[in-house]
C-alpha cells in the first residue's frame, strides 16, 4: 500500500463503515492501495455551492457527486425547510437533465425527501432547468432541486437549489443551509423513502410552462413573416429537445431544421468536445447544416438548456457567432423597443445585467429612461433583484455568459423564451429588409463600439485550486498600475468590498455582496475583471473595451495587448 496522509485517511476510514455500500467501499480501498492521488482529490475537501449550485466529478469521496454527498444535502435542506416553514405541509419539485446517473440521483433525491415527510413532485423524465423554475411556482412549492452540471464535461452531475420564489439560494438562506448540511453526518441521511408521498409529473406543467414562454417571448410577429424565417436549432444532446422544437412550433416557427446527430440526449456528448455553446465548435454541426440549407439563424443550447448560442447572417452573407454580450444586447434593446410601442414602459420598469457584463447596458438603460441593475456572476442575483423589489417591473437581463431571461415567470436563464425571442427579432428584422447583424450594427452606431473577451484558464485538482488562489492573491498584493500601456484609475475588490480610485487616493464602499472577484478600470476606459469559476476549475479574466471611433480592428488590437499583458497560462 502507497503512503497515504493519516489527516486525510483518517477522512476516508469514515466511508467505510457499515452505512456506506459495498461497491464504494471497495472503490475506496483500491484507491488506498493503488491511487493515493485520485483518493486525496476526492476526499482532501467538500463540494461546495457555487455561483450555478454545486458540481462535481461524480465518484465516491467528500469532493465528489455520489448519493451520499447529494443524500447529506437533502437532508440537511429537509431539516432547513422544517425549521422555516414550521407547521406547513412542505413541497418540492425535482428535474433532471441528460447526464448519467442524472435520473438515479433524482430519485435518490427525492426519496430523502419523501423519507422526511415532504411531498415531491419528479419529473417524468429529462426537462430544462428553467422548467423547474417555473414548476416550483407553478406547484406552490417552497423548494426546487434539478440535477445538472449545464455545460461542464461529461464526467461532471451537480445539484441546484431553487427557493419558493422560484430563483436559486441566495443569502442568507444558502449560508443558513450549508450550516445545516456541514452539521450533519452521513449517518444522519434518511434514505427510508416514503412513496405515498412522491408524485409524477409531466404533461400539465410542460403544456403551462410553454405557454407562458409563448406569452412571454413573442411580439406579434405576423405569421407570414415567421414563415419567411429558416432556422437550424441543435440541443447538443441535451433536455432542450423536449421543449424547444415544442415552443417554436406553437408558436408559428414551422421552417426549422433539427440537427438530427445532436438530437437524442447523450451524456457522453458525443459528437463534440464541449457541450458549451460559448465555444465556436460547439455549433460546427449546426453551422454546417445552415450553410446548407440557407438558413438566417442558428440556435445551440447547452445541455440544461438555460443558455443559448446565436449565429447570424452577416453583411457578407456569412454565418457568424454572436457573443454572450452582443445577444444580450440585442435582446435587451429588441424588448425596450417592444414595450415602447405597446406604451407600457416606464420608469417602474428595469433590466439587469452582471458586474462582469457589457458596460453598454447601463447606457442602453439611461436611452430608455428605465432603471438598471447590475449584481454578481450568476442569475441567481438577477432573481433577487426581481424579489427585493416587487414595485419595479423586470423587462430583461443577462450575462456575458450567454444566458438570458425574459420578464419574471421563470427566475433563472432561460433558453427556451430567449430561444423564441431571438426568432421574433430575426423574424421581423428580416421583413424589415434588415437582418439582426444590421440591427447589432445600429446599436453600436449609436451607443458606442464595445468589445468584450473572455480568456479561460484550466486548473484542475487540489494543484489546480492553490493555483487559482495565488494569482488571485497576487492580483490583489501586486496590483497592476497599468495594463497593456494604459494606467489604472480604479480597482474594484468584491471580496474586500471596496473601491480604490488610484487617481485621487480614496476608497469607497460596494454596496454588492461580497465575492471572489477584482476587477481593474483603465486610463483608455478598458475593464478587466478576474475571477474563479464558480462551476468549474477555472480562472476567467474578461476583458471589455471600447472605441469612440468605432474603429473594429483598434479594438482587436487593444484586446490582444490586454491578453499578452496579463501573461496567464
Amino acid at each position: 500500500m502507497r503512503y497515504v496522509d493519516p489527516k486525510l485517511l483518517e477522512k476516508v476510514n469514515k466511508w467505510l463503515i457499515p452505512f456506506f455500500d459495498e461497491d464504494t467501499q471497495h472503490t475506496i480501498k483500491e484507491m488506498i492501495a493503488y491511487d493515493p492521488e485520485g483518493l486525496e482529490d476526492s476526499f482532501y475537501k467538500s463540494l461546495e455551492f457555487g455561483t450555478g449550485g454545486m458540481r462535481g466529478i461524480m465518484g465516491v469521496g467528500d469532493n465528489r457527486i455520489n448519493k451520499y454527498t447529494l443524500g447529506k444535502n437533502t437532508q440537511g435542506l429537509s431539516n432547513y425547510l422544517k425549521e422555516q416553514f414550521p407547521g406547513q405541509a412542505l413541497k418540492v419539485a425535482i428535474a433532471y437533465d441528460c447526464r448519467h446517473n442524472s435520473k438515479s440521483l433524482a430519485k435518490i433525491v427525492a426519496d430523502v425527501f419523501t423519507a422526511n415527510g415532504i411531498e415531491v413532485f419528479l419529473f417524468s423524465d429529462l426537462r430544462p432547468t428553467p422548467e423547474l423554475s417555473f414548476a416550483v411556482r407553478h406547484l406552490n412549492c417552497q423548494c426546487g432541486i434539478v440535477l445538472t452540471a449545464s455545460h461542464n464535461p461529461p464526467e461532471y452531475n451537480g445539484y441546484k437549489v431553487y427557493w419558493e420564489d422560484g430563483g436559486q439560494l441566495v443569502p442568507p438562506q444558502d449560508a443558513e443551509v450549508i450550516r445545516e448540511i456541514n452539521s450533519l453526518e452521513y449517518t444522519d441521511i434518511n434514505f427510508k423513502s416514503d412513496i405515498s408521498l412522491l408524485h409524477t409529473i409531466d404533461a400539465e406543467i410542460d403544456n403551462a410552462f410553454a405557454e407562458a414562454s409563448i406569452q412571454n417571448g413573442s411580439f406579434n410577429t405576423p405569421q407570414s413573416v415567421k414563415d419567411a424565417l429558416k432556422i437550424v436549432f441543435t440541443s447538443l444532446h441535451g433536455t432542450s429537445i423536449t421543449m424547444i422544437p415544442h415552443v417554436l412550433e406553437e408558436a408559428g416557427y414551422k421552417n426549422v431544421n433539427i440537427v438530427k446527430e445532436q438530437a437524442l440526449p447523450n451524456g457522453d456528448f458525443p459528437t463534440v468536445s464541449s457541450p458549451n455553446p460559448e465555444e465556436p465548435e460547439a455549433l460546427k454541426m449546426a453551422m454546417e447544416l445552415a450553410e446548407k440549407e440557407g438558413a438566417d439563424l442558428v440556435i445551440g443550447t447547452d445541455p440544461d438548456c438555460d443558455r443559448l448560442g446565436i449565429a447570424v447572417r452577416n453583411d457578407e452573407g456569412r454565418l457568424t457567432l454572436l457573443n454572450g454580450n452582443q445577444a444580450m444586447i440585442l435582446k435587451t434593446h429588441f424588448l425596450l423597443e417592444q414595450h415602447k410601442k405597446k406604451g407600457t414602459l416606464n420608469q417602474n420598469n428595469f433590466i439587469a445585467s452582471t458586474i462582469v457584463s457589457t458596460p453598454m447596458l447601463r447606457k442602453i438603460a439611461d436611452e430608455y429612461e428605465v432603471t438598471y441593475m447590475e449584481g454578481l456572476t450568476g442569475f441567481k442575483w438577477i432573481a433577487k433583484m426581481v424579489k427585493d423589489f416587487p414595485e419595479l417591473t423586470f423587462i430583461g437581463g443577462g450575462e456575458e455568459s450567454f444566458g438570458y431571461m425574459v420578464g419574471d415567470f421563470v427566475r433563472d436563464k432561460d433558453a427556451v423564451t430567449a430561444t423564441l425571442l431571438a426568432c421574433e427579432i430575426a423574424a421581423q428584422k428580416k421583413s424589415e429588409g434588415s437582418s439582426v447583424y444590421q440591427y447589432l450594427k445600429d446599436i453600436e452606431k449609436q451607443f458606442g463600439l464595445y468589445k468584450e473577451a473572455l480568456i479561460s484558464v484550466v486548473k484542475k485538482g487540489k494543484k489546480g485550486s492553490e493555483e487559482i488562489a495565488a494569482i488571485m492573491k497576487s492580483l490583489r498584493e501586486n496590483p497592476f498600475t497599468e495594463i497593456a500601456g494604459s494606467k489604472v484609475v480604479k480597482i474594484e475588490d468584491y471580496l474586500t468590498g471596496e473601491a480604490r480610485n488610484i487617481i485621487e487616493g480614496d476608497t469607497e464602499k460596494l454596496d454588492i455582496p461580497t465575492s471572489n472577484v477584482l476587477i481593474y478600470y483603465t486610463e483608455d476606459g478598458s475593464k478587466i475583471a478576474a475571477r474563479p469559476s464558480g462551476t468549474e476549475p477555472k480562472i476567467k479574466f474578461y476583458i471589455s473595451v471600447n472605441d469612440p471611433e468605432r474603429v473594429e480592428e483598434t479594438l482587436q488590437k487593444r484586446i490582444e495587448d490586454i491578453t499578452a499583458h496579463l501573461n496567464i497560462s
